[in-house]
């Protein structure tokens, strides 16, 4: 810990690198088999292929080229000495033919082949012959037309097999899968919160200082499944979405990255929870491509992660580092994890809880009754103060307001009884008016008429004396009189009678 604080700095923590052994303790599960093997190599094996065995020897080079290479190496030398012995053999069946063989020491005599006088002397022949040594000892006379086409024959077949069997050897020795050695990827890979979000997570690394030029990522989700119709898809192959919208799966593969799947509604993994992870039978397959910028041959990586290798709640440890002058990467903390704080529900079940509605924050009818009647009812109450509050008050009306209020004391009580029609569905009296207005306009005076007036303009322009309430800051609220209620005129009158003589007209007209 001491040393990762000392490398990484102080605001580095490690949060719980033990494992905890108690919780979601994973069965032991038998060892299944791989569809890829963690070097690359498909577990795949071809059987009974009847009459289709003969489309290998149409393509024969490439089956050089795609066997091992103790077998490529046996037909190697398999080829040159059967093909030797097979020139040589023809040689000799010359100079047999001929009669060279029993005049061998025979100066006056001119064989087809100087020096030729038995199967080994054969074999020597064209073995200089074809390798071009030429000694000068053994050579071809002009009395022998058929070993001058013989020659040519031998000539041409060596060229033709040079150029099949050492062109096979140099493919298969100048293959890029080579250069996939050099290519790493973590051991394990990892589940955890990345911005916020749960992602699936490994590592790839470039052991070469050489560039891996267009370098891009694939991964494939190898998974068993049942369709909806009962049919049975075995090995199903699922694409898993590693940033192909993004460009996040265009690599550039200088220092070791970390290649993450967001796990979305999209993703395959979008109801994997920790626990369901122990159930699980899946393998990852990851697919890297680039060019090899030596050769500039197609270069192609591949490995897998089963379900055992996927660690939950884990993150890949840093392995970047700057030195003077440069980069440092420690490739021994390449496949290293440490435990990190991520929750054990899946995605699905996280977007399940949240869609839910919170009942503190869902307000009730009451509530927005409430508010709405204290939004349209401003200070009701004020209509009990005191003529010097409400004097008061009016004063410190803008003034725009006040030259309204003053304009025109109809127009303000026509207002006033249109307010309350719309109040009340069927209003066709003044009886239908609020009681406290009622006791305003029964009672005589100038001060009534003023106060009419202030409630009025309170009632008719709502939003306006809403503003101008703010705008009265007392320092001390003013002690609030009982409320005096006036009682209605006894002895069966209408209560139109104690109107003014406008009011009434106007309810006549009315």
């Amino acid at each position: 810990m001491a040393a990762l604080r000392r490398k990484f700095g102080e605001d580095y923590q490690v949060v719980n690198t033990n494992r905890d052994t108690t919780a979601f303790t994973a069965p032991v599960k038998k060892k299944r088999q791989r569809f890829v093997e963690k070097n690359g190599r498909c577990n795949v094996q071809h059987g009974n292929l009847g009459g289709e065995t003969s489309r290998y020897i149409s393509d024969l080079f490439t089956t050089l080229v795609d066997l091992k290479w103790r077998w490529n190496l046996l037909i190697f030398v398999l080829t040159y000495t059967v093909a030797w012995l097979v020139m040589a053999s023809m040689w000799w069946i010359i100079a047999y033919i001929r009669g060279d063989i029993n005049h061998g020491h025979d100066s006056s005599y001119t064989p087809c082949v100087a020096n030729v006088y038995n199967f080994p002397s054969a074999f020597l022949f064209f073995i200089e012959t074809e390798a071009t040594i030429g000694y000068g000892y053994r050579y071809i006379t002009e009395k022998c037309p058929e070993g001058i086409i013989l020659f040519l024959f031998q000539s041409l077949l060596g060229s033709i097999v040079d150029a099949f069997l050492i062109g096979c050897m140099f493919i298969k020795m100048s293959q890029p899968k080579k250069r996939a050695e050099t290519l790493m990827f973590s051991q394990d890979s990892v589940i955890s919160q990345r911005d916020g979000k749960l992602c699936l997570m490994f590592r790839v690394g470039n052991l070469r200082n050489s560039h891996m030029v267009s370098a891009q990522i694939r991964c494939k989700l190898i998974k068993s499944r049942q369709t909806p119709e009962g049919e049975f898809l075995p090995l199903d192959q699922c694409e898993l979405d590693v940033g192909f919208g993004t460009g996040a799966d265009q690599l550039f593969l200088v220092s070791p990255l970390t290649i993450c799947h967001e796990i979305n509604p999209k993703s395959p993994f979008f109801d994997l929870s920790q626990r369901s992870l122990m159930n699980e039978q899946f393998e990852i397959v990851v697919i890297l491509e680039g060019i090899v910028e030596t050769t500039g041959m197609t270069c192609q990586a591949r490995t897998s992660y089963t379900e055992d290798e996927v660690l939950w709640g884990h993150r890949f440890l840093p392995v970047m580092s700057l030195e003077e002058g440069f980069f440092r990467v420690d490739y021994s903390q390449f496949h290293s994890t440490f435990e990190v704080n991520t929750p054990p529900y899946s995605v699905k079940d996280h977007d399940e809880k949240s869609s839910l509605p919170s009942p503190l924050s869902t307000p009730t009818l009451g509530e927005n009754h409430g508010h709405a009647r204290r939004a349209r009812v401003f200070s009701v109450d004020c209509i009990n103060t005191t003529d010097r509050e409400e004097r008061a008050g009016q004063s410190r009306l803008p003034s725009k307001l006040q030259r309204m209020s003053s304009s025109g004391k109809e127009d303000l009580q026509r207002k006033v009884l249109m307010l309350s029609s719309q109040h009340s569905e069927k209003a066709c009296s003044t009886g239908d008016l609020p009681l406290k207005l009622q006791r305003l306009s029964s009672s005589p005076g100038p001060e009534a008429a003023a106060r009419l007036q202030l409630k009025a303009l309170k009632l008719g322009f709502e939003p306006m004396t809403q503003s101008t309430g703010d705008l009265q800051l007392p320092p001390t609220p003013a002690p609030v009189p009982a409320r005096i209620h006036t009682p209605l005129p006894s002895g069966g009158g209408r209560p139109e009678d104690n109107l003014p003589a406008k009011l009434r007209r106007m309810n006549a007209d009315r």
